[in-house]
C-alpha cells in the first residue's frame, strides 16, 4: 500500500495515524502533539506507553514523545516540562509519498499560555516516518518584539522487554548531571551505560548519536539542534510512585532524550530555531 495518513480517534482522543512504507505505522496526538506510537513493518511497536495513561489533557500522556517547551523539567517557575504538551495543536501540513509519510503541527501563544509566559511564539512539530525510521522536529519562532530564553526536550519513551538486558552506548567521556545522586556533575567513564537503580542523567555537549543495544530491538539515536542527552528510568520505586504507570512499567522503557536542560536558547525576536531526534531501527 502506498503511504497515507488518516485521523483517528486514540483513546478518545484526536489523533493522526500514519501509513508508511511496507506497512510501517505511527501516530501523533492533537493533544500536545505527542507521538504516541510506532510500529515497524513487521507490527513490534517500539515506543512505550503506558496501560494507565491519562489522555483528558488534565496531566501529560505517560508514554511516547511528549514536546517539553518553553521549561525542562522544574528548572524554572512554570509547570514542569512547560505548558504545551498538554494544549491542543491544530494541522499545519501533511503529505506522503511512496518512501514516506509527514505530518506538521503546530501551536501558538494565546491568552492562556501568556498568563503563564509572557511571549509571543509559534510552535511546530513535525513527524516524518520511512519505513525503519522516524524523525521527530521541533521549531520554534519568536513571534513577538522582545528576545525569550527557553529549555525543553523530546521526551522520547523507548520500549523495551527488559531494561536490565539493554546497553547505551555513545556517552562514553561526556560529564553528565547526576539527578538520581544530589545533582553531582560526573564524567561518564564506562563504554556504556546499563540500567540496575534509579537513572536520572543529563548529558551535556553531546555530539556523538548513541545505540540502544537491546537484542534485535536495538535503536540508533540521532541528535540535531539539541545540545543534552537526558537518559530517565524511574526503576521499582520511583514507578510505583506514578499513579499513570503499571508496577512493572519501569522494567519496559527507558528515555533517551533530545534535550536543551543545561544553557538556555535565547532567541531574538523574529528569529527561529529548531533541532530534532531521529531514532533509526538496526
Amino acid at each position: 500500500m502506498k503511504p497515507s495518513i488518516e485521523r483517528i480517534e486514540f483513546q478518545g482522543i484526536a489523533a493522526w495515524r500514519l501509513n508508511g512504507p511496507r506497512g510501517a505505522r505511527a501516530v501523533i496526538s492533537q493533544l500536545g502533539a505527542q507521538v504516541l506510537s510506532w510500529k515497524m513493518p513487521d507490527g513490534r511497536e517500539r515506543l512505550f506507553l503506558s496501560d494507565k495513561a491519562v489522555f483528558d489533557g488534565s496531566v501529560a500522556i505517560r508514554g511516547g514523545i511528549p514536546v517539553c517547551f518553553p521549561q525542562f523539567s522544574a528548572m524554572g517557575e512554570l509547570p514542569k516540562h512547560g505548558f504545551v504538551r498538554t494544549r491542543p495543536w491544530s494541522l499545519a501540513a501533511e503529505r506522503s509519498a511512496d518512501d514516506f509519510a509527514l505530518v506538521t503541527l503546530e501551536i501558538s501563544d494565546d491568552e492562556a499560555t501568556r498568563a503563564l509566559w509572557p511571549y509571543a511564539f509559534r510552535a511546530e512539530l513535525t513527524l516524518m516516518l520511512e519505513a525503519d525510521r522516524i524523525d521527530v522536529e521541533f521549531c520554534v519562532t519568536n513571534t513577538g518584539s522582545a528576545p525569550f530564553s527557553f529549555t525543553g526536550a523530546l521526551h522520547s519513551y523507548l520500549r523495551l522487554v527488559q531494561v536490565e538486558d539493554a546497553a547505551l552506548e555513545g556517552l562514553y567521556g561526556y560529564e553528565y548531571r547526576d539527578a538520581a545522586n544530589g545533582d553531582r556533575i560526573i564524567r561518564d567513564s564506562g563504554t556504556e551505560v546499563i540500567v540496575d537503580a534509579p537513572l536520572d542523567r543529563v548529558y551535556h555537549d553531546v555530539k556523538r548519536p548513541q545505540l540502544l543495544k537491546a537484542g534485535n530491538h536495538s535503536l540508533g539515536i540521532q541528535c540535531q539542534g539539541f545540545p543534552d542527552v537526558v537518559v530517565w528510568n524511574p526503576w521499582v520505586e520511583g514507578c510505583a510512585g506514578m499513579a499513570d504507570m503499571p508496577a512493572d512499567g519501569w522494567r519496559q522503557m527507558l528515555c533517551v532524550e533530545a534535550a536543551i536542560a543545561r544553557q538556555a536558547v535565547s532567541l531574538p525576536a523574529g528569529e527561529e530555531w529548531y533541532g530534532r531526534q531521529t531514532l533509526v531501527a538496526v
